[in-house]
């Protein structure tokens, strides 16, 4: 081949890599720009392959008044994403050799009661502790949650025997942290994790009010009231928080083994780092979600083709998982299907009022209007509704709402772990015949269903 053959080739070539990589852009773009105008997403999204960023855009406005449009550089709330930070921080105390995840909390915090000296490091991490829900976290600050675990005489249950997840575990792993290191919770995250890869601008605490906060609104564009007051919430930038990806994945904070613990995850529940996939000790996939006062993240990273996903809004639709589908099935040159509306965002205030309007309203959109809204996960939608309810205390609505949920045609696991919560809610009314009779029908439709084994255990004592 002659040398002016030869540059001809790879000119073609390099212009045929272009054309397709701007044939994706414009395929992603193209779902993002339907994503914002169906109105399930107003946000920033970042998508990275093989360490590079590929696509990144800002849609939409930076508050309910409309009169300031989104850029990469706002930050924002990140929900439950936000204890992937506190559990890091534990796992790296481990690994220096400072703590271990088998040392009872007692030894770092001693004025809690004798039940401290039952609940381990790594009950926290899990959210096993067996230390329940005293009140939603937006009604919460630090002190009240101290006293409150100053005040517990009695755990749930028996730790790691079943999985509650609450932000009690979260204040406690923060307050061992600083007992250790020695740092504020905020000093130790920004000089061990923010600083040494490059997150500048991550912040713990930042005001929601403050002008680099992107500012939550509503589905009527009012701003959305922050009522949190609990310390120890990292905001960020979907730049950040990629960057805090690619160094939990390549092992840059903590080594495989601490990784590893750090994703173990109780049956069902949670991990401190959210969900994985893994084929034998291989990470495939990591997945997080979290929300707040409508904000929503997701954190989505494909191993197998380094492939990550970021997802910021502050208008929460909870749609972000099906415009992940969707830009998966863009790359990958598939169909792509771009989510339609929430039913769960439509009927959560309308059956919080009236109940059985609200489920008269449910029903009706079913009937009607499926064009408009997405129905393909029926029974998450009315689980969700039902733990919305369930979390304002309307506790006989909720379980009307679960009990609706159950009566579906859906997946055993789904519906045993509706049932399981029909269980928590007369749990809650003091009534132990009926939650263990609830319990004892989620483990019959699902026997892995360990949550409710492990709840039903402690109520046969």
């Amino acid at each position: 081949m002659t040398r002016k053959l030869l540059i001809s080739t790879l000119f073609t070539l390099l212009s045929l890599f272009s054309y397709a990589q701007n044939g994706t852009l414009k395929r992603l773009d193209s779902i993002m720009q339907l994503a914002h105008s169906r109105g399930i997403f107003n946000g920033n999204i970042l998508v990275a392959q093989k360490g590079k960023i590929i696509y990144e855009n800002s849609l939409g406005y930076a508050d309910g008044t409309k009169s300031k449009m989104l850029t990469p550089a706002y930050k924002f709330d990140i929900g439950s994403v936000s204890k992937e930070f506190n559990g890091a921080a534990m796992m790296l105390l481990q690994q220096r050799g400072e703590l271990s995840l088998d040392d009872p909390i007692s030894k770092f915090l001693p004025d809690l009661p004798e039940w401290a000296a039952k609940v381990k490091v790594r009950h926290l991490i899990t959210y096993t502790s067996g230390i329940p829900v005293f009140a939603p976290l937006a009604t919460e600050g630090d002190s009240l949650i101290r006293a409150n675990l100053k005040s517990l005489t009695t755990l749930q249950f028996e730790p790691g025997t079943a999985y509650i997840y609450n932000h009690y575990n979260v204040y406690l792993q923060m307050r061992i942290v600083e007992k250790v290191s020695g740092k504020t919770y905020k000093e130790f995250i920004t000089q061990k994790i923010f600083k040494p890869f490059g997150m500048t601008g991550a912040a713990v605490d930042l005001s929601p009010n403050d002008p680099q906060m992107a500012r939550a609104f509503d589905q009527d564009f009012h701003d959305s009231p922050y009522y949190q007051t609990m310390t120890g919430w990292v905001r960020l930038t979907a730049r950040d928080l990629y960057k805090w990806s690619a160094a939990l994945h390549q092992n840059k904070l903590l080594n495989k083994a601490s990784f590893m613990e750090l994703a173990q995850n109780f049956p069902n529940g949670e991990s401190s780092i959210g969900t994985v996939g893994l084929s034998n000790d291989t990470l495939l996939w990591h997945r997080h979600q979290g929300s707040n006062s409508n904000y929503e993240a997701l954190l989505y990273t494909d191993l197998k083709r380094d492939l990550t996903v970021v997802m910021m809004t502050n208008n929460q639709q909870m749609k972000v998982d099906g415009i992940k589908y969707a830009i998966f099935a863009a790359l990958a040159n598939q169909p792509v299907t771009v989510p339609k509306k929430s039913v769960y965002l439509e009927i959560r205030e309308k059956v919080l009022a009236d109940v059985d309007k609200g489920l008269t309203y449910y029903h009706d959109l079913k009937a009607n209007q499926q064009d408009s809204y997405d129905f393909s996960f029926e029974i998450g939608d009315l689980i969700s509704t039902g733990k919305y309810i369930l979390r304002r205390n309307k506790v006989d609505d909720a379980i009307k709402v679960f009990q609706t949920a159950v009566a579906l045609k859906a997946k055993p696991a789904d519906i045993a772990y509706g049932y399981e919560l029909i269980g928590e809610a007369y749990l809650k009314k003091q009534d132990k015949a009926n939650a263990q009779l609830n319990y004892k029908q989620a483990i019959n439709i699902d026997p892995n269903n360990k949550n409710a084994a492990g709840m039903l255990q402690q109520l046969s004592k």
